[in-house]
Formats: structure tokens, sequence, C-alpha cells
């Protein structure tokens, strides 16, 4: 399998106020590659966001804004690449969002939820949030809410999942954005 594993911590509840953002390459089924940065959001800081991943104003303060960024990652997202998230809702929301607000053309990709997918083939987890998938399927996961720890963890529970149930149920749950 060939994909980028994604994942967004937010400043606050609006969906431009990214603040971190990882992205973590598999290709051939292996982890190849791995992009981390911290993001300057245009907004302040909810407390409650902070408590969930510990980050702070101070903590951006030098930190590039979202369009920097982008220029960066905009080449992984293409018209038949692979998007994964824990969550995909979620970071696919932040995306937009982070786009919409410095007004760069959405891109078209597909998109995969490892949430729906762990749903899908373990319906009988008690639930299936990241840790909970991490811990039922023996993936390390120390820093819940890191976000290159969370796409490290997304990207080895599809890999799982590849290993253990091959390719098909996985490909009828791809997404386009």
């Amino acid at each position: 399998m060939n994909f980028i594993a994604m994942d967004f911590e937010t400043a606050t509840y609006e969906p431009h106020s990214a603040c971190s953002l990882a992205l973590v390459m598999v290709k051939d089924s292996q982890i190849v590659g791995e992009y981390y940065s911290l993001i300057k959001p245009e907004t302040d800081f909810f407390w409650k966001n902070i408590q969930i991943h510990g980050i702070h104003e101070k903590d951006v303060a030098d930190a590039p804004k979202f369009p920097t960024v982008w220029r960066e990652i905009e080449k992984y997202y293409q018209a038949n690449r692979l998007i994964v998230a824990h969550n995909a809702g979620f970071d696919t929301k932040v995306l937009a969002g982070c786009l919409a607000y410095y007004d760069i053309p959405q891109p078209h990709y597909l998109s995969l939820c490892t949430v729906r997918t762990s749903r899908k083939l373990y319906p009988n987890f008690v639930n299936h949030r990241l840790n909970t998938v991490c811990e039922q399927l023996q993936i390390p996961l120390d820093h819940h809410h890191d976000a290159l720890e969370d796409s490290r963890a997304c990207a080895k529970i599809l890999l799982t999942q590849e290993k253990r149930f091959g390719i098909e149920p996985l490909k009828k749950l791809v997404l386009p954005q």
C-alpha cells in the first residue's frame, strides 16, 4: 500500500486554527518518511485545546503560518493519492478550513478513515478511539495528541489491517475529497 497518514492539532475549535501538522509517508507498505511542523494560527488558543495537546501560543511564536507549510506539503495531495487519518472527518475539515481561510484552492485526493476501517474490521472493540485501537493492536502510542506520534499510529493501524485483512475491504471505504 502507498499512502500518507495525516494528523492536525488545532488551537481552537475553528477549522482554520491548525497549530501542528504531521504526515507519515508509506510506500510499498513501509514507512519511508515523516514530516512535522508547528503552525502559527491566526487565532488565539483555547485552554481546552492546550489541555489536550500541550501546545501553547509561545510554542508557535516563530512557527510558519499555514501557507508556508502548504507549499512544503501540497505535492502529497493529488487526485489519486490516498490520505489517511484517524477520524479523517476532523483532519480533512481542518485542512479544508486552513486552505479556505488563506484562499488556497482545495486539492482533490482520496481519503480513508482508520476509525471507519476499525469499526468495520474490529466491531467488538469497546470503542475505536486512536488510543484504544492502538492498545488492542499492540501499536505503541506514548504521546497521544502529538501530531507526529498520532500519524505514525494511524499508519501502523492501516498497515496492520492490510496485513490481516488484505486490501479489498479497505478499498471499499476510500472516499474522494
